[in-house]
């Protein structure tokens, strides 16, 4: 990597950590795992930065990705009383909803985090999870309904 390149890398990581810190706690529920996901992400596109088109796709795709492996292996490790989740809001009605949006199954909570908070539309989901669009459509409408039934 050049040195002329090291400035973009950078703004870039003024530019996106937030948003994508928002993302890892959203997709862990944790805010010392998402600074280590997000961490990890420019990390590892660092020495391909010159290759990468995109860096807000390929960012985010890297903090999904590892968000993911991160909870497989806090799965198979996992107690027998996981910590209480942490507050992502100081309005407990939110609070509220992403507890029960934590409890969604893995590929659930993806979808409506990256559909909800993300704003991105299925097709783009898909693409990023390599899921067929129909599919994510169905995770996406499965997670809704058992949020509503528990809502109620």
């Amino acid at each position: 990597m050049s040195d002329s390149e090291l400035p973009v890398i950078e703004e870039t990581y003024r530019d996106l950590r937030l948003p994508l810190l928002r993302l890892a706690f959203l997709l862990t529920g944790s805010r010392e795992t998402a600074e280590d996901v997000v961490q990890s992400a420019f990390a590892s596109a660092t020495p391909r930065w010159p290759e990468i088109d995109d860096p807000r796709a390929y960012l985010r795709r890297s903090v999904v990705n590892l968000a993911k492996d991160g909870q497989r292996r806090e799965f198979r490790h996992r107690r027998l009383l996981p910590p209480a989740p942490e507050p992502v809001t100081a309005i407990p009605e939110l609070d509220e909803t992403w507890a029960l949006v934590r409890r969604l199954p893995l590929t659930q909570r993806r979808v409506v985090v990256l559909h909800y908070y993300e704003d991105l539309p299925l097709v783009e989901i898909g693409l990023l999870l390599d899921r067929p669009a129909s599919t994510v459509r169905s995770d996406l409408r499965r997670a809704l309904a058992r949020l509503r039934k528990d809502l109620s």
